[in-house]
């Protein structure tokens, strides 16, 4: 028979763009009250997501699941009642008004934080459009600040060739879309 006090995975929806300070609000009440007693984690899904500005790559993290939190708790008393009552919070995804929410499956959980785990150990997304035609700097390579012309793009596999002009002769390279910068 499962405890009274077992912890269980959960779904709250917050307003876009407020997940970041939710989690905050909550880790903040869960160590300065005994809401620590019942809410063990909160975790927003996040992704990589790398741009460049001024030719500097810039790497941020979003949420991957705009809206929504993921909270690992035992909804006993109160519990469910303070977790809708942060600033920013809906309300819990799933069951209706009045009931308790539904826990997450839990191979749903388990994809969730390997995706997570994945997600840390990658490079991340990126939303630089490389083309064709396009004059990049090589950032990583023998050929470390060189200027080469873009001459074919795998996007699938973030794939770059490129052709290097050194010494009068054209050069061919693959690199990957992390070795170089767009030049504006």
């Amino acid at each position: 028979m499962a405890g009274v006090n077992e912890k269980k995975f959960y779904v709250l929806r917050a307003v876009t763009g407020k997940e970041a300070k939710v989690k905050d609000d909550l880790d903040r009440e869960i160590r300065l009250t005994d809401l620590g007693r019942y809410v063990s984690q909160v975790f927003v899904p996040t992704e990589k997501v790398i741009s460049q500005r001024n030719g500097k790559k810039i790497v941020k993290e979003r949420p991957s699941l705009p809206g929504y939190i993921i909270v690992e708790a035992a909804l006993v008393g109160d519990v469910a009642f303070r977790l809708r009552s942060t600033p920013n919070v809906i309300g819990f995804l799933g069951g209706s008004r009045g009931s308790d929410p539904e826990p997450m499956n839990p191979l749903e959980v388990e994809r969730l934080m390997k995706r997570a785990d994945a997600i840390a150990e990658s490079e991340g997304e990126y939303e630089i459009d490389f083309y064709v035609g396009d004059i990049v700097k090589v950032t990583d390579d023998a050929f470390a600040g060189c200027e080469a012309t873009v001459e074919e793009v795998t996007p699938d596999k973030r794939k770059l060739k490129v052709m290097v002009k050194m010494f009068g002769r054209k050069i061919p390279l693959e690199l990957s879309y992390a070795q170089v910068t767009k030049e504006l």
